[in-house]
């Protein structure tokens, strides 16, 4: 390596060690009595209130650029032959006057069973305590509901969910916590006589410190006589600690 490239490497590592300075790593690892997504109970292996999952993940920011990426994971029993789901996003916050605003894409993965391999773009915006974030499906695979892993033949593509969330601190260290979501499934789902729903979720959490904090929550969804006891409100119980 010439001296020219030894001095124009320097220059690039001086110039990304701010960068590489205000990067930030942070971590989640929680146990939870029962893991509902959207509304619907994810252990479908018997009904009953208490199916705990033990979750985790990590997110990794890219100092102040506002670009960043994650994985989440949670132990699942939905789909023959899978018993985790994995999911990888990334994307890019920004702030526009008081609203901060995210966009990013989400692909959901279970190994050992694709059919239920989805991938999604969001965008979201909080203004204070309220957030409102719409995701909108670009695959054709829809959680096992549609495109070819399924076999259905059908696609899940333009399947969208719009959900609303609240959190204030009403107290020291308690969050109120509130959320409601809409799910539209794509027509060729809606014509084999799958409804859209409505899901929520009431609930508080306290902060002990030390990254250790303790939920509860009332959630559950719409359209009991289709989807069956996978949707019943539950009472949701969860114990996290962020690293």
């Amino acid at each position: 390596m010439n001296h020219v490239s030894l001095k124009a490497l320097g220059v690039a590592l001086a110039a990304a060690m701010p960068l590489m300075a205000s990067a930030e790593l942070s971590g989640n690892l929680s146990l939870t009595t029962n893991y509902k997504y959207r509304g619907q109970d994810q252990d479908a292996s018997k009904a009953k209130a208490v199916k705990p999952a033990l979750q985790g993940g990590f997110d990794y920011a890219f100092g102040d650029t506002g670009w960043y990426v994650g994985n989440w994971n949670s132990s699942v029993n939905w789909l023959t032959g899978n018993s985790v789901e994995m999911d990888l996003y990334g994307g890019y916050k920004f702030k526009a006057g008081e609203f901060d605003l995210d966009l990013g894409a989400l692909t959901y993965l279970y190994p050992g069973n694709t059919s239920g391999n989805t991938t999604e773009l969001y965008g979201a915006a909080t203004w204070g305590p309220l957030t409102a974030k719409y995701s909108h499906t670009v695959s054709k695979d829809y959680f096992g509901w549609a495109g070819a892993k399924a076999g259905s033949g059908l696609k899940g593509t333009n399947t969208g969910y719009l959900g609303f969330s609240f959190a204030h601190e009403v107290a020291p260290s308690v969050t109120l916590k509130a959320a409601v979501g809409f799910t539209r499934f794509a027509s060729d789902i809606k014509d084999t006589g799958v409804p859209n729903y409505m899901d929520y979720s009431l609930g508080a959490a306290y902060d002990f410190g030390g990254g250790l904090s303790l939920g509860a929550a009332v959630v559950g969804a719409s359209k009991k006589a289709y989807f069956g006891p996978a949707n019943k409100s539950r009472l949701l119980v969860t114990l996290t600690k962020t690293l």
